[in-house]
C-alpha cells in the first residue's frame, strides 16, 4: 500500500477521533459542573485503552490500513494532550492547585496503571 493511502488512513481516523472527543466533550460539559477536566480524562483513557487493545489483542487481526486508522488517526485525534495540558496551565493559572496537580497525577498515573493491567490481561 502507498504512503499517500496511509496518510488518508490518518486522516480519516484523526477526523472521526476528534468528532468522539468533541462528543464526550459536550456530553460531560452538560453532566459536570466541577473544576476537574473529566473530559479530557475520560477521552484519553478511552483512547488508551483502545490502543493497548489493539497492540495487544487486535493487532494480529487487524489489517495494517486499519491499525493506522485506530491507532495514529483515531487515538491520535481522540487522545487530548495538549488539551490536558491547557486544563492543567489554566488551573494553575487560577491557582486551583488541587484540581491542576489532581488532573496531572491522575491522568498520567490512571493511563500507565491502565496499560499496564491491559498488558496483563490481553496477552
Amino acid at each position: 500500500m502507498t504512503h499517500a493511502l496511509y496518510f488518508f488512513w490518518v486522516f480519516l481516523g484523526g477526523g472521526f477521533g476528534s468528532m468522539a472527543r468533541y462528543g464526550v466533550s459536550l456530553l460531560i460539559q452538560r453532566q459536570s459542573a466541577f473544576a476537574f477536566p473529566l473530559a479530557t480524562l475520560i477521552s484519553n483513557m478511552a483512547s488508551t485503552m483502545i490502543l493497548g487493545y489493539i497492540v495487544w489483542k487486535w493487532n494480529t487481526q487487524l489489517s495494517h490500513s486499519m491499525v493506522i486508522f485506530l491507532t495514529i488517526g483515531f487515538c491520535g485525534g481522540f487522545s487530548t494532550f495538549s488539551t490536558f495540558s491547557l486544563e492543567t496551565f489554566q488551573l494553575i493559572r487560577s491557582e486551583q492547585w488541587f484540581w491542576a496537580i489532581s488532573n496531572v497525577i491522575v491522568s498520567a498515573g490512571a493511563a500507565i496503571a491502565l496499560l499496564f493491567i491491559l498488558s496483563k490481561s490481553l496477552r
